[in-house]
């Protein structure tokens, strides 16, 4: 970045701070423990740079270590600071709303939110160890949405998404499977999460995709209601 008065340099410390952030992005494929050799090859640095990062993550809690295999994963700091958002966002309150489309529709109810170029699930059904919460937000039906219901500036979906106020994806979001996904909107129109109902494709057909989309639409205006301010909120439906 420039300016008149020439190059703006980054504060101090600001390139290990970057790195540090690189080391917890690595681990979000949900793979395997990771060796400071692993690490490098990831970011494109050196082993010694990478075990210094490590080092330094493992002393704050943020990476632990096995003492066996001496692979790092993600730390209980990670944890505390995960669950310290879901509960500040207010996301414990979405479950029960979750679980009850879920049990209405037959099908896996998920909320999902941005996080840069990734749409990440959050809470619902695929929030289990086995399943990725993170894939790019063009490729999955919940993306979709928060890309069409984003700010002019964030915006990239089909223009039809937002036509239409949903998304539709099959198989992206999970193989053999059809995903319907709906926005949860702010009163200044934008996405603030996107609500996703996954079931097979015997059971999410068109014929019955109105019926999914009625329920999607339910929910979601409700857990506007629980997850947005009062201030944040559309005005009711007449």
């Amino acid at each position: 970045m420039t300016t008149e008065a020439g190059p703006v340099r980054a504060p101090a410390g600001a390139q290990a701070v970057r790195r540090a952030l690189d080391v917890l992005h690595s681990f979000h494929d949900n793979g395997p423990d990771l060796s400071a050799s692993d690490l490098a090859r990831r970011l494109g640095l050196s082993t010694s740079t990478a075990h210094r990062l490590a080092r330094t993550l493992l002393g704050a809690g943020f990476l632990e270590q096995d003492a066996r295999t001496a692979r790092y994963r993600l730390g209980p700091a990670v944890t505390e600071l995960g669950r310290l958002s879901y509960h500040q966002r207010g996301l414990h309150l979405a479950t029960p709303e979750l679980r009850d489309l879920a049990e209405r529709t037959g099908a896996c109810a998920d909320l999902a939110l941005r996080s840069g170029g990734y749409a990440v699930v959050v809470a619902g059904g695929s929030v289990t160890p086995r399943v990725g919460l993170r894939r790019p937000l063009h490729t999955t039906a919940p993306g979709q949405v928060l890309l069409a219901f984003a700010p002019a500036e964030q915006s990239g979906a089909e223009p039809a998404v937002r036509e239409r106020g949903y998304a539709v994806d099959e198989g992206a979001s999970a193989p053999e499977a059809r995903t319907l996904a709906v926005p949860v909107l702010e009163r200044s129109g934008h996405a603030r999460f996107a609500l996703a109902v996954r079931a097979a494709p015997s059971v999410l057909t068109d014929e019955r995709l109105d019926w999914f989309l009625a329920r999607a639409r339910a929910c979601a205006r409700a857990l506007e209601v629980l997850l947005l301010a009062p201030g944040e909120r559309r005005a009711p439906e007449a």
